[in-house]
């Protein structure tokens, strides 16, 4: 798959498990922070949300919560860490 298309897939999983209603994929840019008031404004519950979305659509596991910080920044950092780390 290709990167761009990753970005979208991974659009539309967060706004399926985040329960994003009002959001389409278009809406979130790709390095648009998703923590904090300057972007999504995501909380630690979705953080915790977001790591198991990539274990359970990506089989990644993230066992260490400063690894998690530098992997949940936006839409980029995920596909990247994805992309170098997925076995599904």
């Amino acid at each position: 798959m290709e990167t761009t298309e990753l970005k979208q897939q991974l659009k539309k999983q967060i706004i399926t498990f985040l329960n994003l209603t009002s959001m389409q994929p278009d809406d979130i840019k790709d390095d648009e922070p998703l923590f904090g008031d300057n972007g999504l404004g995501l909380d630690s519950i979705d953080s915790l949300e977001l790591i198991v979305l990539l274990h359970r659509e990506y089989g990644i596991a993230i066992k260490d919560p400063k690894e998690g910080r530098k992997i949940l920044i936006d839409i980029n950092t995920m596909v990247a860490y994805i992309e170098a780390n997925r076995t599904k």
